[in-house]
């Protein structure tokens, strides 16, 4: 997969399905790891396993999207900003649990990169559309066949995404080949 530089987000004339897999590639997750009894969470350095139930699949296959949109990075911080901005364009549909989550991501972005997580606050807050948690697009897979700046102007994002950084990675995800 033709991963491009992390200095920036992803182009909008690709698929969002390419996004999808560049994005997943990059961080060393897989499209079957959706269907896992359990996902890996890090909390403070402790890799912990959380029950992958239904409603946490669908929220994070669509959470997935939303770093492609944003281009908001994996690593606490960008979690922060990618959970502050879910949270901003609404967590309803999410239930108590899933809430939970993107709430603790939120919150730990505010401890560890407090200006970066307000930034994505207020730039989700500066649109009325929704997430994709908010509102339905349609099928998943139908998705996947728009290209990234589509979805980003159906979710009132810039066509050049929000992250004004380069993509942090989370700990675990494979290092970058010198290409990048």
């Amino acid at each position: 997969m033709d991963i491009p530089t992390r200095d920036r987000p992803l182009p909008a004339d690709w698929s969002v399905r390419r996004g999808r897999d560049a994005y997943l590639a990059e961080n060393g997750f897989t499209v079957e790891a959706y269907d896992d009894p359990t996902t890996e969470a890090t909390a403070y350095g402790v890799t912990i396993h959380v029950p992958n139930t239904p409603k946490h699949r669908w929220a994070i296959m669509l959470h997935d999207l939303h770093h492609v949109v944003t281009g908001y990075g994996t690593d606490p911080a960008g979690e922060g900003e990618v959970s502050a901005w879910e949270a901003q364009r609404g967590m309803k549909p999410l239930g108590l649990y899933v809430g939970a989550i993107v709430t603790y991501g939120c919150a730990t972005g505010l401890v560890l990169a407090p200006r970066r997580t307000l930034a994505a606050w207020r730039v989700a807050a500066s649109s009325d559309a929704p997430s994709l948690y908010a509102e339905p697009f349609g099928p998943y897979e139908a998705l996947l066949d728009l290209t990234i700046g589509e979805l980003r102007e159906r979710l009132g994002v810039p066509r050049g995404g929000l992250n004004p950084h380069p993509r942090a990675l989370h700990h675990g995800a494979p290092r970058p080949s010198a290409a990048l």
